[in-house]
């Protein structure tokens, strides 16, 4: 008896104990111990822990508070739900004229692009329209978001993660100036009418090096309409590039790109935007669908995109509770629905905004180590490959490339000044 109680204390000591690699990597770190978390197990909920350090220490996640996010969408809607944006008309479609209103309802999809257009406007002409006597009514009543552009988290307010979420979301609220400095071109890269573009560039004769490779660039937000301003001098021997900043509201983007591409199938429209939800009695056109959900997800994860992991969070709210979606109901639905499936274990867990891009979010290494667990055993390698693998895309795409966890690694990275994470799996030599 004596013998198996100091088998089992030693085997004890032994297991939570950190090998001397990962000492070494902490010293050199200069990293104090008590800063570090570390949770190291075998995959699946019952699996053996090999290293814990802090395991249960509250923590700051950062990016990886995305894979609550996304592991809790697939949960609750499976990987192939498609997100839908529904279109109807109010009025009498009579000789290819339609007189009344275009309506657009908003259902969050964060993946509607400029590449979209051209097929949403076949539909439209497919349904006998060819000029619209009313407005373009759109209902972004689906997210209850208020009307600010950017989380203003840090001192680059306009920079693309920075971005909040909507209902009537149009190329992630990204507004693209292309510059091109050998033929002095300065231009907006879809037609938007919501936004100014003023450029002060001196275009000189000097190497594309430095000072003179990039423009100065600022922002003038106004009420009535931003600027963007360019300014400064840079080379004519640059090559083109593109400027992508939050400046303005989704849906007057997408209003204007879809005027124009109407344009471009010679659909007028004698009216204006209109911002109001569907009107009982209006009629339903079509839907049209994104791509399917898993392909959200991992776009979320790979590019720890945050406006995705924004707009999942008020879905998840939105379908849990009710629209309209609020960050308090997304919150509510997120644990409601890892709770439900046993992917929570205890510890402080705060959402915040599902993104990670916070000082308020919170979890420890375990909690998050049990969402993977629960994941594995329940999606296995249709979930691990949601997330960045080792040395080919994502996040890591350049990490662990010259390595032998190349290809053999599937993972979620998290960053903000003085928080560094990283969690997921490794696929050991035996595979």
């Amino acid at each position: 008896m004596q013998k198996s109680f100091i088998l089992y204390l030693l085997l004890s000591i032994w297991l939570f104990a950190l090998p001397q690699a990962i000492n070494q990597k902490i010293q050199q770190s200069g990293i104090a111990k008590k800063d570090i978390s570390i949770y190291i197990k075998e995959a699946g909920v019952g699996g053996k822990v090999l290293v814990s350090l802090n395991a249960k220490t509250t923590r700051t996640p950062a990016s990886v508070m995305k894979v609550l996010t996304t592991y809790a969408a697939i949960r609750k809607l499976g990987f192939n739900y498609r997100w839908q944006t529904k279109f109807y008309t109010q009025g009498k479609i009579k000789n290819g004229v339609l007189y009344g209103d275009l309506i657009i309802q908003a259902l969050g999809d964060p993946s509607l692009h400029t590449r979209d257009l051209n097929k949403i406007v076949s539909y439209i002409r497919a349904e006998g329209i060819k000029d619209i006597e009313g407005n373009i009514i759109i209902d972004r009543s689906y997210f209850n978001v208020g009307n600010q552009n950017s989380a203003h988290f840090d001192d680059n307010p306009y920079s693309p993660y920075n971005a909040l979420p909507d209902a009537m979301m149009f190329n992630e609220r990204i507004s693209t100036v292309c510059l091109n400095p050998k033929r002095k071109l300065v231009y907006k890269k879809i037609e938007d009418e919501s936004y100014r573009v003023i450029n002060r560039l001196t275009h000189v004769n000097n190497p594309c090096k430095g000072k003179y490779s990039w423009p100065s660039i600022k922002v003038v937000e106004s009420e009535s309409m931003p600027s963007i301003i360019l300014q400064g001098k840079i080379s004519k021997h640059c090559k083109p590039r593109n400027i992508s900043k939050v400046l303005t509201k989704p849906y007057q983007s997408f209003y204007y790109a879809l005027l124009e591409v109407m344009d471009n199938y010679d659909i007028s429209v004698s009216g204006s935007l209109e911002l109001q939800k569907v009107p009982k009695g209006a009629k339903e056109l079509f839907s049209y669908s994104a791509n399917a959900l898993e392909a959200i997800v991992s776009k979320t994860a790979k590019k720890s995109n945050n406006l995705y992991a924004r707009q999942l969070l008020l879905l998840l709210g939105a379908k849990t509770y009710g629209s309209p979606a609020t960050l308090t109901k997304g919150r509510k639905a997120i644990r409601q629905i890892l709770s439900s499936s046993q992917a929570l274990s205890s510890g402080l867990l705060k959402l915040d905004n599902g993104s990670g891009l916070s000082r308020i979010a919170k979890l420890n290494a375990v909690l998050l180590g049990h969402i993977y667990d629960n994941a594995y055993d329940r999606y296995g390698k249709r979930w691990m490959n949601t997330l960045s693998i080792a040395g080919i895309d994502g996040t890591i795409k350049r990490r662990f490339r010259h390595t032998i966890v190349k290809n053999r690694a599937w993972m979620k990275t998290g960053t903000l000044k003085n928080v560094k994470n990283i969690g997921g799996y490794v696929q050991d030599i035996e595979g």
